[in-house]
């Protein structure tokens, strides 16, 4: 009889070296993130540096979605806390703030300054229209996981579009989407997962 095959553990998974790591590395996703940080730390952390699955990623970002505070800071704080606790939390959080409000109060005088300059005005208006379209090309990468769903994609579609519709045609609160579909999604995907 063969001698079974030896099982070979998976390889370790990349993760921060250490704190300073941590730290230069949400500074590093901080000041790319102009206009929203989303798509940058959803490309650096799943796709460029592998500390997060793709999967770990939407899970994590649904939680920093419904806490309150910036979705960015939350999931900076559950990040830097996944590989070093208190600690971690602590130092990716400083990381994902300090160079971005040194920025902002140099911006913000200058904007004081220089502010009635129509130039000024049409490079804001500029700046919004990219922030929208890395939105929106973040919202269709994500979008790929929901085949990888629990729930069958007939059924997480018409979720995705309700709330969608709920956010951008009819303006409700945040927070009701939130409870009313994301309490179904729950309720749902974990009526599945238990059958």
């Amino acid at each position: 009889m063969p001698a079974p095959a030896s099982i070979q553990p998976d390889p370790p998974r990349p993760q921060p070296a250490s704190l300073a790591d941590l730290f230069f590395s949400f500074t590093w996703l901080a000041l790319q993130g102009f206009g929203g940080v989303l798509a940058v730390i959803q490309r650096e952390m799943v796709e460029r540096k592998c500390w997060l699955t793709q999967e770990e990623f939407l899970e994590d970002w649904a939680v920093a979605q419904i806490m309150p505070g910036p979705n960015v800071v939350n999931l900076s704080l559950m990040v830097g806390g996944r590989y070093f606790g208190l600690k971690g939390a602590l130092t990716a959080l400083a990381g994902m703030l300090t160079a971005p409000l040194v920025i902002v109060l140099v911006l913000g005088v200058l904007y004081t300054r220089f502010g009635d300059n129509p130039q000024m005005a049409g490079a804001l208006r500029g700046m919004a229209a990219v922030s929208a379209g890395m939105i929106a090309a973040t919202g269709v990468k994500l979008a790929a996981a929901l085949a990888r769903h629990p729930l069958p994609l007939w059924l997480t579609l018409p979720i995705t579009v309700l709330g969608v519709l709920m956010v951008a045609i009819f303006r409700w609160p945040l927070l009701y989407i939130l409870l009313g579909l994301g309490g179904i999604g729950c309720l749902l995907t974990y009526r599945k997962l238990s059958a």
